[in-house]
């Protein structure tokens, strides 16, 4: 848990846990959003498995598609993967960055407490 206004700020180390901490809950969840992909393009899309990797981590990167998909059901997967993939990143990112702006504003607040 995150220290309260009025506490002292934590120590680096703890800083350093807690973004660690942060990096291995993207880690499980952007590997868990990849193989969503891996195994939606490999089943529905029948894409090989290194295709199916490629494809689903040009889209959770942001890049795009590689290959045409020539099915109906592998271009609804893969808008509705696109939408996911999106939004899984906008998630990741506050999942990254909460230890580091809340380090951040609490640094202010102590600063501001002691000047003010």
């Amino acid at each position: 848990m995150l220290e309260h206004k009025h506490e002292k700020l934590a120590p680096r180390s703890v800083f350093i846990k807690r973004l660690a901490g942060s990096f291995g809950i993207i880690c499980v969840l952007l590997f868990i959003a990849l193989l969503i992909g891996v195994s939606g393009y490999h089943w529905i899309a029948g894409l090989g498995w290194v295709d199916s990797i490629l494809e689903a981590s040009m889209i959770l990167g942001g890049m795009g598609p590689v290959n045409p998909l020539t099915k109906t059901s592998a271009k609804l997967f893969a808008s509705a993967y696109a939408l996911f993939s999106g939004v899984v990143f906008i998630g990741l990112m506050g999942i990254l960055l909460t230890p580091i702006v809340h380090r951040i504003l609490h640094k202010f607040h102590v600063e501001a407490t002691k000047n003010g």
